[in-house]
């Protein structure tokens, strides 16, 4: 008999969730049927640096304040899955458009299948930045999905700095 410890369970979860996630942005309806989506999933020491990166370059995205708590979401998640979109400088005004619309479609069904899998996440352009930033993945616009399992949701219960500091305080995987 094998037994697969909680915390173990918890992790293949996330990153089978995070494959399918992938999947359901690339399967996403596409204007034009043309699919210029990239997609990735961050882990482990990748995704540490993709914290540090969105540390580092604040100040110009969004206040000291909110970075930080998106800093410490993206540290307290289990993976974060990426989602750009490609938009070749050649075409014209309205295929950019389409294929921004593409983008909301697929990272909206990549969320739709994390949220059917009760895999808490959340939509942040901060991690997308980054990863660009870092080479991590091709795309004029990035979006990042950080995604979790844990007892509570660590995007809705959010660490604000004043009321709290238990989401320092959570035990890393």
């Amino acid at each position: 008999m094998t037994v697969i410890k909680s915390n173990d369970a918890e992790l293949e979860a996330v990153l089978t969730a995070a494959k399918l996630m992938v999947a359901s942005a690339r399967t996403a309806p596409k204007a034009l049927g043309i699919d210029k989506i990239t997609a990735a999933i961050v882990t482990g020491d990748d995704k540490e640096k993709l914290a540090d990166r969105m540390a580092e370059t604040h100040e110009a995205l969004i206040p000291k304040e909110r970075m930080e708590k998106q800093v410490i979401n993206v540290r307290n998640s289990d993976a974060v899955v990426l989602i750009g979109v490609k938009i070749d400088s050649d075409v014209n005004e309205v295929e950019r458009i389409l294929r921004l619309v593409d983008l909301g479609i697929a990272i909206g069904s990549a969320v739709k299948t994390a949220s059917m899998l009760n895999i808490d996440n959340r939509v942040m352009y901060t991690v997308g930045k980054a990863a660009q930033d870092l080479k991590i993945i091709e795309g004029n616009v990035v979006f990042g999905i950080p995604i979790s399992v844990k007892g509570s949701n660590i995007f809705f219960d959010r660490y604000d700095p004043v009321k709290a500091s238990w989401q320092k305080k959570l035990p890393s995987r």
